[in-house]
């Protein structure tokens, strides 16, 4: 399995994709949303999928080239390709921003603190020159204290920091288990998981510039989707969805309320749901990697 898609069933009713619609699919993976909204579609509207990972590619072969195009590209370029598409509005936009069951469990990328000997990548595009070992072994001990402690959250950001520049002025840190070995005697013994999970998201985030690109989205979303348009986003981490919270609820990312001479609210976006959606009992017991997933969706005003 590729990927499993993350409460699909939710994204479906709130995108409400309609036929003769043009949807967007900014996180493609294994194409299981985008599956579902072309079927949704029957033959008719428009669904353009973006994904920067090659394997995307095989993923999408057998889908209707007349319905669907895939964008081999970061979702921040969103305004860009869908000018190249000739598209000046659209009437929804899907983001599952979650790392694929696929890139979790192909050793080679990286992206999980299990995976031994292999290199430290974490590279969405393979192609993007900066990669967690880039970072782990040029950054100033400062640059590496603040990843650790606004992308990881984490109180020990200093300490991890400085064992990094120690251990890499006698050795550069290549692999998983070297940066694991180094780093074992700072996680705490009854919650070690927890601590490796958040040094990885944080490298992860800097490697990708994650989410500078999902303020990019998100601010683009605005100027693409039609009155009433849907825009459902799926997170997994509080940073990410502090991001979309507050975007949603202020059309800014400080969470702001901003009015004009009359008093009346500027905000582009209604929220259609008070709190956040999150998976099922079941679907978690099926999906283990859904469990941290939170829905936001709103409509524009």
């Amino acid at each position: 399995m590729y990927h499993t898609p993350v409460m699909l069933d939710e994204s479906l009713h709130w995108l409400d994709p309609k036929p003769a619609g043009i949807f967007i699919d900014v996180t493609f993976g294994g194409g299981g949303h985008s599956r579902a909204i072309l079927a949704k579609l029957k033959g008719e509207g428009q669904l353009l999928a973006f994904d920067q990972d090659p394997d995307a590619v095989e993923n999408s072969k057998d889908l209707d080239p007349k319905i669907f195009s895939l964008v081999q590209s970061n979702f921040r370029f969103l305004r860009k390709y869908l000018d190249y598409h000739k598209i000046d509005k659209i009437d929804g936009l899907l983001a599952d921003l979650g790392v694929s069951s696929h890139q979790f469990d192909k050793g080679e990328r990286g992206f999980s603190w299990k995976q031994g000997e292999h290199d430290l990548d974490m590279r969405m595009n393979k192609v993007g020159e900066r990669s967690a070992r880039t970072v782990l072994n040029t950054y100033e001990e400062n640059d590496l204290a603040d990843i650790f402690y606004h992308y990881g959250e984490l109180r020990e950001a200093r300490r991890i920091a400085k064992r990094i520049i120690q251990t890499r002025s006698g050795s550069e840190i290549k692999t998983v288990s070297h940066l694991q070995e180094v780093l074992e005697p700072l996680a705490p013994r009854k919650a070690a998981a927890k601590f490796f999970s958040k040094i990885y998201q944080a490298i992860r985030i800097e490697v990708n510039g994650e989410l500078e690109a999902l303020k990019e989205l998100l601010t683009q979303s605005v100027e693409v989707l039609k009155q009433g348009g849907r825009l459902v986003v799926i997170s997994y981490h509080s940073l990410e969805d502090r991001l979309v919270k507050n975007f949603f609820r202020s059309g800014n990312f400080k969470g702001e309320l901003e009015k004009d001479i009359y008093g009346n609210v500027l905000k582009p976006l209604t929220e259609l749901t008070r709190k956040p959606l999150v998976p099922s009992e079941d679907e978690v017991e099926r999906n283990p990697r859904a469990r941290s997933a939170k829905m936001r969706i709103a409509e524009l005003n």
